[in-house]
């Protein structure tokens, strides 16, 4: 067995440099590597490119490091939350690719796999399918996208063992899943960490082959990104 665990998010990080490319699970903020996504504040590495279903909002999540500029380009689905995120992206200062959100699991599931690219029907015939190739299957047009390539995959799950074994829960199982092992390196931090053998294998839902690090954080907020309640 492989010890996969490192003792706090400094040496989890370890390696991290200006102008990577990076994976960030979550969905809106739900399980969002909140610890992981702090200590990169923290770092000050500039000129990334994040890729994530979202972009956080204003103060927190992915938001807090467009507070500091340190990201050059977002590839995300959904960024309606995050005003920053607007203003950098209308004057120009942001390079930002929308893509259809299956097709950026997918992304993300083919890197996982080692597959090189995917055929999509998601998007032929409108501009996220401008100059690149299309092709027939069964009689329904597809447009070909190709796999990320990432340095850095940081995810966020609710249980894990020593050998990054992991169990999502809930809403976080969206995006964190497929991220895992689809990057050079995956950082997976977790609620709680246990020893090897705890966990039943049969609700393990990422075994720790595609993870290589794996601590447990010290705080999580868990922010509610829209509070909607019921009128008394």
């Amino acid at each position: 067995m492989i010890n996969k665990k490192v003792d706090n998010v400094t040496l989890a990080l370890q390696g991290v440099k200006d102008n990577m490319t990076l994976m960030l699970g979550g969905f809106g903020l739900c399980g969002i590597p909140e610890n992981s996504i702090a200590h990169l504040v923290k770092l000050n590495v500039k000129g990334l490119t994040c890729i994530s279903n979202n972009a956080g909002v204003d103060d927190f999540g992915l938001g807090l490091l467009l507070q500091k500029h340190q990201i050059k380009k977002m590839i995300s689905s959904y960024v309606g939350e995050n005003d920053e995120f607007e203003r950098q992206m209308l004057s120009g200062e942001l390079d930002v690719e929308l893509i259809p959100q299956g097709t950026l699991a997918e992304r993300c599931r083919a890197a996982q796999a080692g597959f090189p690219a995917i055929y999509t029907p998601a998007g032929y015939g409108t501009e996220v399918a401008e100059g690149k190739e299309i092709r027939e299957f069964d009689g329904k047009m597809h447009v070909l996208e190709y796999a990320f390539k990432a340095d850095f995959a940081f995810v966020k799950a609710w249980k894990g063992d020593e050998a990054g074994n992991l169990v999502f829960k809930g809403s976080a199982r969206n995006f964190n899943p497929n991220m895992c092992g689809a990057a050079k390196i995956t950082v997976a931090e977790v609620e709680e960490l246990v020893p090897v053998g705890t966990l039943d294998p049969n609700h393990i839902h990422i075994p720790g082959i595609f993870v290589q690090r794996i601590f447990q954080g010290e705080v999580y907020e868990k922010r509610i990104e829209q509070l909607t309640v019921r009128q008394r």
